[in-house]
């Protein structure tokens, strides 16, 4: 009688735990691989922007294209989101007696959080997917092995003034997305839900102090700079063809997305203590 060539059901469950394992084990190497490339590329871009100036016709076009192309989308849904924190938060301080303290909850959140990451994520879904799109376009096309092969530095050619835009225009559109936002709860506020504009403000002027602006606007630069380095990355490496562009856009607004939120995270424990260094006596109390 011929011998059955089934494998032993142990042989085929060790067969697959080793398959997974070793699919684990490429998939983790590969994130370190890309992590690290990520770093040189990083690194790379920050000699560049130290060793040699940017010329000014290079970098309008970039700042143009990066700050004021970038304004009316941040502008408008700032000043939605301010109205949507009013109506979300107005009916539990109604029930609490302090709807005349809405503004401070509002520009509160406004200011430390809701406008730099707000702005962030404008940035990363309107800029941060163009860039690598047209990075990886000139990818596909040759266009940088063309730059390489005249002894011009890709690099600096094309991803330097992009990260200067991203690093410099940032705190500028957070600062649109507060303004807009501390308008819009406002407006909301006093002529729809009656709330006196006295007590609005002088509410929302005791509890947001500088420090409160401040922290926002120092985490855009760290926002900026990771929005600019993982599009331009992504653009830089992406595959050939169609789909590989298309790729790279998506993947440079997820990870650029991702990346806003786990710095968002870390910096804003750092920037607590830092408060609470500096103001030893706790946060302000809204009762």
């Amino acid at each position: 009688m011929a011998a059955s060539t089934t494998p032993a059901p142990a042989a085929g469950l060790s067969g697959w735990f080793t398959n997974q394992i070793a699919n684990v084990g490429a998939f983790a190497m590969s994130r370190v691989a890309g992590i690290g490339d990520v770093a040189i590329f990083s690194f790379q871009t920050l000699g560049w922007l130290f060793l040699r100036r940017q010329r000014r016709d290079v970098l309008l076009p970039n700042f143009y294209q990066i700050g004021v192309m970038s304004l009316p989308v941040v502008a408008l849904t700032g000043l939605f989101i301010g109205m949507v924190l009013a109506v979300q938060s107005f009916a539990q301080f109604k029930a609490l007696g302090l709807e005349t303290r809405l503004g401070s909850v509002i520009n509160l959140s406004l200011v430390r959080e809701l406008g730099p990451v707000l702005a962030a994520t404008m940035l990363a879904g309107r800029v941060g997917s163009a860039m690598a799109a047209e990075l990886g376009t000139m990818r596909v096309t040759e266009q940088i092995d063309a730059l390489e092969s005249m002894g011009a530095n890709p690099v600096y050619y094309l991803v330097v003034p992009r990260f200067l835009g991203c690093l410099v225009l940032i705190p500028t559109l957070t600062i649109m997305a507060d303004f807009m936002g501390v308008l819009g709860g406002y407006l909301y506020s006093h002529l729809v839900l009656g709330i006196d504009y006295h007590h609005y403000w002088a509410n929302s002027r005791e509890y947001v102090d500088a420090f409160d602006f401040l922290m926002g606007i120092f985490k855009t630069f760290f926002f900026g700079a990771a929005i600019a380095l993982v599009s331009c990355h992504h653009g830089f490496h992406c595959d050939h063809g169609a789909e590989g562009v298309g790729r790279a856009a998506t993947n440079a607004f997820v990870h650029s997305f991702v990346l806003i939120l786990v710095l968002d995270l870390f910096l804003g424990i750092w920037l607590n203590n830092v408060h609470d260094f500096f103001r030893p006596e706790g946060p302000r109390k809204l009762l």
